[in-house]
């Protein structure tokens, strides 16, 4: 069995001891970049909507419509950090999930169009019949402020803690796969991406759920 669809039976376990009758159940799906969080996130949601008909029974709600946009990076001097905590708009995520929380209506929210690297607002739409809500990112449970705001917000969460060997090795074939060439591949994950990498593993609380993967 592949190792996300064996990760996403245990996460349904997880999901089906925590659903809330007649209220929105939302969990949160959190590691570091390359550890498979979006995979796993994606597979969750999809098998929960399997043979569901037209009205799903899951939505994917993920960190990343969340980036702050280029332009205001390069005015603070942060582009070459993209993706590192200080590059996201914490503030509006934590405002997003606690109305999540508490209001039953549909609810629109920003994606992430990585083809454009710029984000769509109000492009996703929650609707009011969705029951079950995953929210995936690296930053869901660090224990700083603003994202510490998230604390107490989810019904339960999930941790994906992959070692920092099989990061940069994702990491690397992830840049590779964009047309970067190795020297620039391994430079984007020393320089960036594994210190966000190792700020996540280090600096995240605890999850109701961890996650181990000891290969690629």
């Amino acid at each position: 069995m592949a190792p996300a669809c064996a990760d996403s039976a245990t996460v349904l376990d997880l999901i089906a001891r925590v659903t809330r009758p007649g209220q929105r159940t939302l969990i949160g799906i959190a590691g570091p970049p390359g550890s498979g969080k979006s995979t796993l996130a994606e597979a969750v949601v999809e098998r929960l909507n399997a043979n569901t008909g037209n009205e799903p029974r899951a939505a994917l709600l993920p960190m990343d419509g969340f980036h702050l946009e280029n332009e205001v990076l390069v005015e603070q001097g942060l582009l070459s950090r993209k993706g590192a905590p200080e590059t996201f708009d914490a503030a509006g995520l934590v405002r997003l999930v606690r109305r999540v929380r508490e209001d039953a209506g549909d609810i629109h929210y920003p994606l992430f169009d990585r083809a454009r690297d710029c984000c769509l607002p109000d492009a996703g739409l929650l609707q009011a019949e969705t029951p079950i809500v995953v929210i995936e990112g690296n930053y869901l449970l660090l224990d700083a402020p603003p994202w510490d705001g998230l604390t107490g917000l989810f019904d339960a969460t999930v941790f994906l803690a992959p070692s920092i060997e099989i990061l940069e090795g994702r990491l690397i074939d992830r840049w590779l796969s964009f047309g970067f060439s190795p020297e620039a591949a391994a430079e984007k994950v020393r320089g960036n991406d594994l210190r966000n990498a190792r700020l996540v593993l280090d600096s995240s609380r605890a999850a109701d759920l961890l996650l181990t993967q000891s290969s690629n």
